[in-house]
């Protein structure tokens, strides 16, 4: 990400469309993370990059405390009103803060996860930040979806999410390079995270996969609020074009499917645990 900064627009908007268009996590992550880590309702989280606290929100029922991080003000807003409603709150806190600005005090941990969010921080700078926050005998879990696997919606009910179109429709509002906050991301995000957090001391790492492929219905409010969830589509990129935007995806969609209903499926998680060391 050679030449590109983070800036506070980055995810600005998409807090409000995030629940309801990412697709979710497999439905057994926690049971994966619980027998991996002998998790058993005891011991601190912190979720690194939580968004609007979908990962520490599955995962809190395994903690006697969630800590969520995150620096988007709407994301920690919508994560505090979900836990909330969940009746959690008592054991979950948000904490509004760059991954870089840790540790804040916020004392140490048992596990610490990143859920899709690792490839937007100084990720040197982080992992040995977050080393030094985790307990003796520690984890630090990176989590995605996984990306070889070849979902079909053959035998379901509706057709498939249209998403060459809809990436082509937003290459013809924004521009053939990959929009990011301010800046742009033309060689996208960076992997290899694995030589990062081997070099800042961890060990590992054990790779587990929790199966997906469930079907999932998914309709064209559902579909426009994934597009707007999207770091490189969210709602104030399109400026003064956002409704027009907005109006040519609901098209596409309807073009697509008549029912304006689609098949997909959730996506497989991979999971991969890292352990503090002893250096």
């Amino acid at each position: 990400m050679a030449g590109w900064e983070w800036d506070e627009t980055l995810f600005a908007g998409t807090a409000a469309h995030y629940r309801r268009g990412r697709l979710p996590y497999a439905p057994g992550l926690a049971d994966v993370l619980a027998e991996t880590l002998r998790l058993d309702g005891r011991g601190r989280l912190v979720d690194v990059g939580c968004g609007p606290g979908i990962l520490a929100l599955t995962l809190a029922h395994l903690f006697s405390e969630v800590v969520g991080v995150d620096p988007d003000r709407e994301m920690i807003a919508e994560a505090r009103r979900e836990a909330a409603e969940r009746g959690v709150a008592g054991k979950a806190r948000w904490v509004r803060a760059r991954a870089e600005e840790l540790p804040v005090d916020l004392g140490e941990f048992t596990v610490a996860t990143f859920g899709q969010s690792f490839h937007w921080m100084d990720r040197e700078l982080v992992a040995a930040t977050t080393r030094d926050m985790l307990r003796p005998g520690a984890s630090l879990v990176h989590i995605s979806n996984l990306k070889s696997e070849t979902l079909t919606v053959d035998a379901l009910p509706h057709p498939a999410v249209p998403g060459a179109a809809i990436e082509e429709l937003i290459r013809h509002y924004l521009g053939p390079v990959r929009r990011a906050g301010r800046g742009v991301l033309p060689q996208g995000t960076p992997d290899g995270e694995a030589a990062v957090l081997a070099r800042a001391g961890f060990t590992g790492p054990q790779r587990h996969v929790a199966p997906g492929g469930q079907p999932l219905e998914r309709t064209a409010d559902d579909v426009v609020a994934g597009v707007f969830s999207m770091s490189f589509s969210a709602p104030h990129l399109f400026g003064t074009r956002r409704d027009d935007f907005e109006a040519d995806l609901r098209r596409l969609l309807r073009d697509a499917s008549a029912s304006e209903r689609f098949s997909e499926r959730r996506p497989s998680t991979e999971v991969f645990v890292w352990g503090k060391g002893t250096s």
